[in-house]
């Protein structure tokens, strides 16, 4: 696929509907969210809302016109010193995942983050995750932490380990 038939821009209300339909996928059918219904048109575009008035990121890719995932950013913590790190969320549609597109959501997304004067990037992995952790790392996130069995999802104890990237050394 060329580079012309991708484009990632800024999450608009009108992507809500399939931004719902990717991750509900995920929610219903892995344990890689710890979310257990699926999530609404109306929940989304308002978790969209809530993502862009913080002034953080929330971008979509879209291959050949169809929007087939997205990544965003969101607070770290609420408490002022942590006003320079955020978490980070990919998600794909599953036909979209093993052609390089959640690199270049991701890559966009760290880029603006870093316009923004961010500092640091933070992924949290429900484990195991090998394609998650495959992409942070490939992206110089470091491993910092991990957590046994701190969700329960379809039955069964799940870890979560997260990962960290500087984006900056000084900060906004």
């Amino acid at each position: 696929m060329s580079a012309l038939a991708v484009t990632i821009r800024t999450a608009l209300p009108a992507d809500a509907l399939r931004l719902a339909e990717i991750y509900s996928h995920y929610v219903l059918n892995t344990a890689i969210s710890f979310e257990t219904d699926a999530v609404t048109a109306i929940d989304m575009a308002r978790r969209i809302d809530d993502i862009l008035k913080a002034d953080l990121p929330w971008l979509v890719l879209e291959a050949e016109g169809e929007v087939v995932g997205y990544a965003y950013a969101s607070k770290w913590r609420v408490r002022p010193a942590y006003r320079h790190s955020v978490e980070t969320t990919v998600y794909l549609s599953p036909a979209a995942t093993g052609k390089g597109y959640g690199e270049m959501v991701y890559v966009a997304l760290l880029k603006e983050l870093t316009h923004r004067g961010m500092h640091l990037a933070i992924g949290g992995i429900a484990q195991p995750n090998p394609a998650s952790v495959g992409l942070h790392e490939k992206l110089g996130f470091k491993k910092v932490a991990h957590f046994s069995e701190v969700g329960m999802k379809f039955g069964v104890w799940r870890d979560v380990a997260y990962w960290q990237r500087i984006l900056s050394a000084e900060p906004a």
